[in-house]
């Protein structure tokens, strides 16, 4: 009878290679159960009168109404 031509060495380096390919698939598979459904909301920035950025939309209300015929050049 012959001897095994894969040895310990080489079980346990395809064992390794095994669980690493199984681990990645999991966190692939984690990540895509996770990924966000995120869409132009959440891209969307706004710049206020004092020109700082704020992912919320400024107040109308403080603001009025200017006449472009009242402005002088």
């Amino acid at each position: 009878m012959g001897r095994s031509q894969e040895t310990f060495r080489k079980k346990e380096i395809k064992d390794k290679k095994a669980k690493k390919r199984k681990e990645k698939e999991e966190k692939r598979l984690a990540r895509k159960e996770n990924q966000k459904k995120g869409g132009l909301d959440d891209m969307i920035a706004y710049v206020d009168e004092n020109g700082v950025i704020s992912p919320t939309p400024p107040d109308k209300k403080g603001k009025g109404e200017i006449d472009p015929h009242d402005i002088e050049i």
